[in-house]
């Protein structure tokens, strides 16, 4: 009895343990190929509970989810025989799990060899016909459009689908930057004094004009002004002569006054004159003519 018993206990162990063995998950994250001695036998599982035949069966699985490549800086030849240090990332994706094993043998570590291999190339193809200062600023978009695109259907072959190639940073090697930036900066001053001739130009041309403007301007004014200066002299010359005829005296003593308030004005004034001089006509105590 015994003896059943233990032979009953060891063929359920078996069974369960190989009904474990049969039965394997795959994550909603992973995808899975079920391989039989080595061949690909089937590669379109869903995610959930699957069977396979113990040791006649293996699986293996492989991460669904998008995936970062981040390479180190590679070192490209630009079209003016320089080079720069371009650091950049991946973002990829095993789009086809059976290319993927046959191709790498499952291996992330050697499809990354091989995606930063192709990617070298591609940006070694985009940055070898171009200038440091298209590489630098001009056309980095069209840059990692070109190589995406270009990438992608190098590697599609392998089973791998690129979404997208971003460049972090491109630098330049401390001599080729030295002499860059001195050739930048010699670029700059021509241009700053091209404007800066330009602005001197602009303005001798407005001064130019603001002084014709003030030259006219003064004119015109001193001509009005001498207009309207002899159109008084006329009137007051009437006006006197008008005076005149009326009252000759009257006319000869409003003149004298003014003639002594003008030359009296200032105390610091002398006058030499003669007594009897005309011009003290109207100092007389009478108040007429002497």
């Amino acid at each position: 009895m015994s003896r059943m018993r233990t032979s009953f206990i060891f063929v359920v162990a078996i069974l369960v343990l190989g009904g474990w063995a049969s039965v394997f998950q795959v994550d909603e994250r992973e995808q899975a190929i079920l391989l039989r001695l080595g061949e690909i036998v089937r590669t379109d599982y869903k995610p959930g509970l699957h069977f396979k035949v113990p040791v006649y069966n293996n699986v293996i699985k492989f991460d669904r989810r998008i995936l970062t490549l981040d390479g180190k800086p590679e070192q490209i030849l630009t079209g003016e025989k320089k080079n720069v240090l371009v650091d950049y990332f991946v973002k990829w994706v095993i789009a086809d799990t059976g290319e993927f094993y046959r191709a790498f043998s499952g291996s992330e570590k050697d499809a990354s060899f091989r995606m930063a291999q192709t990617i070298k190339n591609e940006l070694q193809a985009q940055l070898g016909d171009r200038t440091i200062k298209d590489v630098v600023s001009g056309d980095r978009k069209e840059i990692m459009q070109n190589v995406t695109q270009n990438a992608d259907t190098k590697l599609m072959a392998f089973g791998i689908k690129i979404f997208d190639v971003r460049i972090k940073q491109i630098e330049l090697p401390p001599k080729v930057a030295e002499s860059v930036y001195r050739r930048m900066r010699v670029e700059r001053e021509r241009i700053a004094n091209e404007h800066r001739a330009k602005g001197e130009k602009e303005s001798k041309i407005i001064r130019s004009k603001a002084d014709r403007m003030r030259v006219e301007l003064l004119a015109a004014a001193r001509r009005e002004a001498e207009e309207n200066r002899g159109a008084g002299d006329a009137r007051a010359t009437k006006i006197y002569a008008l005076a005149y005829g009326k009252d000759k005296e009257f006319y000869n003593f409003y003149r004298s006054m003014e003639a002594y308030r003008n030359s009296f004005a200032d105390k610091r004034d002398v006058l030499v004159l003669e007594p009897d001089s005309e011009f003290f006509t109207y100092f007389g105590g009478t108040g007429k003519p002497r």
